[in-house]
């Protein structure tokens, strides 16, 4: 789902909160409405199940894990 940074560990999954995961489907689906292309190959008869959506494809990107989107999260500082 998203780039593995340096100091992340190869088997640790990122999880993302329902907030970071609206914001990327979100973003993404304004790229979308704006003539961005599509980062899947979708036949014309998923894109006619989907209606063209932006947010459904968006979801539908996301969910495969090709979103070029990241999420950078503060860490606590040590007292």
């Amino acid at each position: 789902m998203a780039t593995k940074t340096k100091s992340e560990p190869e088997d640790q999954q990122v999880n993302f909160t329902k907030y970071e995961k609206a914001r990327m489907i979100g973003s993404r689906a304004l790229q979308l409405s704006m003539g961005a292309p599509f980062l899947l190959k979708f036949s014309d008869e998923e894109l006619g199940k989907m209606k063209y959506d932006p947010i459904d494809i968006a979801i539908r990107e996301f969910d495969e894990g090709v979103l070029p989107i990241t999420v950078r999260r503060p860490k606590a500082m040590a007292k």
